[in-house]
């Protein structure tokens, strides 16, 4: 197995909002939200949070299949969520979905006791991946359900390649670039448990979801 590469936390230069916001992510990003609602199977309204929202995409289809809870999207990058805002308002969702700019780690978080955490290819940029674990448990409220997808790491440098070549083959060379820079930074599933272990969120389920997707499930205590 190759070593870690990290990549940087931050993704908010104007070429990669304007390639992430115009890119076509509407089959992954469908599916990422029906298993989230699938697995919760949520019967009455309530609160939830984003965390590295980006330009917003998943956190309004999360709120359109979730039409009575709140959700609240957090990322560090201004530009991001200068898009997320306008996109959302265009929407119509302004009333139910707010975004707010924390860089994380932060000492006080806009929302907390939340009954769902979700996140999609956040904890692959962070070099130390307990931010993540820890920003769970800060928000999230007793019996919380979290729900967190990423990218695993691959063997070697060359299946990182193959997998650009086979799913980002025809995207803009920023995509191209920045997908296989994940790949690299991206842990892998023996390393989650790791962490959640310290963590002290060993009874979460780490499930391999794809050739290049894990999913981390379950509730808080």
């Amino acid at each position: 197995m190759m070593e870690r590469i990290p990549e940087p936390e931050l993704m908010d230069s104007e070429k990669q909002v304007r390639a992430y916001a115009h890119a076509d992510f509407e089959a992954p990003h469908q599916a990422f939200t029906d298993s989230l609602v699938a697995w919760l199977a949520a019967v009455s309204p309530g609160s939830a949070v984003d965390l590295g929202c980006g330009p917003g995409d998943i956190t309004r289809r999360v709120a359109s299949a979730l039409r009575d809870w709140t959700v609240h999207g957090i990322d560090g990058g201004r530009n991001m969520l200068e898009h997320a805002r306008a996109q959302t308002r265009s929407a119509g969702l302004e009333g139910r979905v707010q975004f707010s700019q924390c860089l994380l780690p932060v000492s006080a978080l806009p929302v907390s006791g939340v009954d769902l955490v979700f996140s999609n290819s956040l904890l692959h940029h962070l070099e130390d991946p307990q931010v993540l674990w820890e920003t769970v448990k800060q928000v999230g409220g007793a019996g919380c359900a979290v729900y967190i997808m990423d990218l695993r790491r691959p063997v070697t440098r060359e299946g990182a390649q193959a997998l650009v070549r086979e799913y980002c083959g025809e995207e803009p060379e920023v995509l191209r670039s920045d997908f296989f820079n994940s790949l690299l930074a991206a842990y892998t599933g023996e390393e989650v448990l790791e962490q959640l272990a310290v963590a002290g969120l060993s009874k979460l389920r780490v499930i391999t979801t794809s050739d290049r997707h894990l999913v981390v499930r379950g509730r808080l205590p």
